[in-house]
């Protein structure tokens, strides 16, 4: 199994709208990879972070299979349109994938 963790903190306005506005069009958008990616085995996505260093709006948690299955994800055309909003909007990202 493997887990992909990506972390975001927000421009403080993006796209016209707030980080608080975005963060929530990133939940939204994220949260219906689910049912269109088939590699995904699981998808966890928060903005009520109550405590990071250094500061996080976003929190992304995902499992798959197999380091290929991240891959798949990683190039499918609609995880590619969260790519694209996501780069619009964030500020800085962290993220991290280990085998479990």
């Amino acid at each position: 199994m493997v887990g992909h963790i990506v972390m975001w903190k927000l421009k403080d306005t993006a796209e016209g709208r707030s980080a608080a506005e975005n963060a929530q069009i990133m939940k939204d958008m994220l949260g219906a990879l689910p049912g269109l990616i088939p590699q995904l085995r699981t998808l966890v996505v928060s903005t009520d972070v109550f405590a990071s260093i250094p500061e996080t709006q976003v929190v992304l948690y995902t499992v798959f299979d197999s380091p290929e299955d991240l891959q798949t994800y990683q190039v499918h055309p609609e995880h590619q349109k969260c790519v694209a909003f996501v780069s619009a909007v964030a500020a800085e990202r962290r993220m991290v994938d280990y085998n479990f």
